[in-house]
């Protein structure tokens, strides 16, 4: 008599997954040489972008603090013909502002025209000096993300030509760290493009408001001067 036994084969049912994790340095030190320079110089431009950054922020922040008195004070020496004391006046403050209207001050005696132009040459001076080294920042946002994807392209080639050199067996480890290098040079190009951009533009409006702040004094210095005496 035949007994037919059922064996049943217990497969595992907890099957252990290994979490594969990796660490930027060990993506950059993993890049080779082209992945690691192209790192160091995303690096460096980073730094000088948030150097540039903080230096103007602060130099524009200066420029920008002009007393809420000045032009009354400037109106008042002119007006009782105190000429020099509103040149002190000016030259105590040091700020764009004050520098625009000393000069319209030392003009004081010639046709308005001239007065006007002098003030308008100072004031292009003035802007050139406000936007020292902001251009290197628009630079450095248009340049980083094509320097990333040089690397990334880098990158490619390094994973195809280690492919290649296989014999025909695609190693999966192999494609995947020469993918992780590639494109972390992305991500890094695109990091520094987006710091550097928003840094431009945050400069540019910080800019454009002292700007308007000289036209502004510089058009109530001249209304002034314009009045009838």
């Amino acid at each position: 008599m035949l007994q037919n036994t059922q064996e049943s084969v217990e497969l595992p049912t907890d099957v252990e997954s290994v979490e594969k994790t990796i660490s930027i340095i060990e993506l950059i030190s993993s890049g080779g040489v082209a992945g690691q320079v192209i790192i160091a110089v995303l690096f460096l431009l980073l730094i000088a972008a948030i150097y540039i950054y903080f230096e103007r922020i602060f130099a524009i922040k200066a420029a920008s603090n002009v007393d809420a008195n000045f032009m009354n004070q400037i109106k008042d020496h002119v007006s009782n013909g105190k000429i020099d004391s509103a040149q002190i006046l000016c030259a105590q403050v040091n700020t764009p502002v004050s520098r625009l209207i000393g000069k319209g001050i030392s003009r004081i005696g010639k046709p308005l025209a001239d007065i006007n132009t002098a003030i308008e040459n100072a004031g292009r001076l003035e802007i050139y000096g406000l936007e020292k080294n902001v251009s290197i920042l628009a630079t450095i946002s248009g340049v980083a993300p094509m320097i990333g994807f040089l690397g990334t392209v880098i990158g490619m080639i390094l994973a195809i030509f280690e492919l290649a050199n296989a014999g025909g067996s695609i190693q999966m480890d192999v494609l995947a760290g020469g993918l992780y290098t590639a494109m972390t040079t992305t991500v890094a190009g695109l990091i520094v493009g987006i710091v550097a951009y928003m840094a431009y533009n945050h400069l540019v409006v910080k800019t454009d408001k002292v700007v308007y702040q000289m036209e502004a004094n510089s058009l109530e210095f001249l209304d002034h001067l314009n009045e009838p005496s």
